[in-house]
C-alpha cells in the first residue's frame, strides 16, 4: 500500500499537567497491517499509574507499531504509523 503516512503520536493524548516525562505502553489491541477506523483504540498507555488508550487519528492500515508493549514511551513519540 503507498498512501499518506500518519503518526499516532504520544503528544495527541499526553495528559496536561502531568509532571513524568514517560509511561509504558500496555497493550496494543490492533496488529500490524489491519484496518482501522477512525476513533478506534489502538492501545493503551499507562501514565502516573492511570491506564490511557490511545484512539486512531485517521482510518486506514496500521502500517507500523514502533513502540512495542512494555515499551516506555512519552511527548514526542510516535507508537505507530498508519496508511490511508
Amino acid at each position: 500500500m503507498s498512501g499518506d503516512r500518519t503518526p499516532v503520536a504520544v503528544d495527541d493524548i499526553w495528559p496536561e499537567d502531568t509532571d513524568p516525562e514517560e509511561g509504558v505502553v500496555v497493550d496494543w489491541y490492533v496488529s500490524e497491517g489491519a484496518s482501522v477506523e477512525d476513533g478506534e483504540t489502538l492501545c493503551t498507555i499507562q501514565v502516573e499509574k492511570v491506564d490511557i488508550d490511545v484512539p486512531a487519528p485517521v482510518g486506514g492500515t496500521l502500517a507500523e507499531i514502533v513502540l512495542h508493549e512494555e515499551q516506555v514511551c512519552g511527548p514526542g513519540d510516535t507508537l505507530a504509523w498508519i496508511e490511508s
